[in-house]
């Protein structure tokens, strides 16, 4: 008899890194793909896959919210999954300071009841939590790059919240010895990402521009904060390997690009792609200010790099020039539908 499929549940399966990682997981495996998704979760991101949904050949998506219980007991019994890729959060730093307690009860109870449900009715799986850099917060010069000792210095609620699922994660993996691994992944960013992310923002605001749907004016927060930019997609094969080479319970691992900018170089680095880029002209929002940023994000990765082989494949500038490349497409498809936010 052949050897049955192993199965995968993505949380958080219509977000940029859930798609992205289905995706991988449909080209680069045999596995059975189970996606957690909201009642009212845009799909968006999921027209590559949506056909095998709709044929039953896969790909399935099951219906159930973080912070039901109830649901997530079902999902879990239904799939009993071998390996979980917990992404699903309330995953946006600046909307956590108007909504500090939901992002604190999605991203820590909801990661909770996961796990809770994961021990009691699938307890051998292989399990990825998904913490964030934003854990480190405001690091002094002294200590970068940082490293996964580096003390936590939170600078939002959703940094709190982050810290929260990092600890949950590795207090599971301890009391329960479950499988559980756990990452700080830094900035990653590409095709369908969030359009309340900086560089995200920057590249929809030039691609409307470009299609005379606002002034070529591009609003802007703080520009002075620095990052470590990864492609999506070097990400998703991060996560891969996290769940399949050796996996190590209760290990944690700073994983991220090896460009470092600042956010305002960036910027630039998106208007010289432009069309209009002799037009375009750059004002501050005060909107976009944070009341403290994470303000120098430059991840040492070597922990993982030693363990998985790992390394970045994609560049910088393939990167940004996707990303752009991803709101034109968009714009030109539904010019009509778009916040300038």
């Amino acid at each position: 008899m052949a050897n049955k499929s192993k199965k995968a549940l993505i949380t958080g399966i219509s977000g940029m890194v859930g798609s992205h990682l289905a995706d991988f997981l449909i080209s680069n495996t045999d596995w059975e793909i189970h996606g957690l998704i909201r009642w009212r979760s845009p799909l968006d991101n999921l027209e590559n896959i949506i056909p095998l949904v709709n044929q039953n050949k896969r790909v399935f998506f099951h219906y159930g919210d973080l912070r039901d219980a109830q649901s997530i007991n079902k999902v879990i019994k239904d799939t009993k999954p071998d390996y979980v890729f917990h992404l699903a959060a309330q995953s946006y730093p600046l909307t956590s300071f108007d909504a500090p307690v939901d992002t604190y009860d999605t991203n820590i109870s909801g990661t909770s009841i996961l796990l809770e449900a994961l021990k009691n009715y699938s307890s051998s799986a292989i399990i990825h939590v998904c913490a964030s850099s934003e854990v480190f917060g405001r690091v002094p010069k002294e200590k970068l790059p940082i490293n996964e000792e580096c003390s936590f210095h939170p600078a939002s609620p959703y940094a709190i919240s982050k810290i929260g699922t990092d600890l949950v994660g590795r207090f599971y993996a301890e009391a329960y010895n479950m499988k559980i691994m756990t990452t700080r992944m830094f900035t990653h960013t590409g095709p369908r990402r969030g359009d309340v992310f900086a560089e995200s923002t920057f590249a929809k605001q030039i691609a409307m521009a470009e299609h005379n749907l606002i002034k070529p004016i591009i609003k802007v927060g703080n520009l002075e904060s620095m990052r470590t930019i990864a492609d999506v997609r070097d990400a998703v094969r991060a996560y891969h390997m996290l769940l399949t080479i050796n996996p190590i319970a209760g290990e944690y691992y700073n994983i991220g690009g090896s460009y470092s900018c600042k956010i305002g170089d960036l910027l630039n680095d998106l208007i010289n792609l432009s069309t209009i880029k002799d037009d375009l002209k750059i004002e501050e929002d005060p909107k976009r200010i944070r009341p403290i940023d994470a303000d120098l994000q430059i991840p040492d990765t070597s922990k993982f790099t030693n363990h998985t082989g790992w390394k970045p494949q994609i560049s910088y500038e393939q990167t940004i020039s996707d990303l752009l490349n991803y709101w034109r497409n968009r714009i030109k498809k539904e010019e009509g539908r778009f916040l300038t936010r």
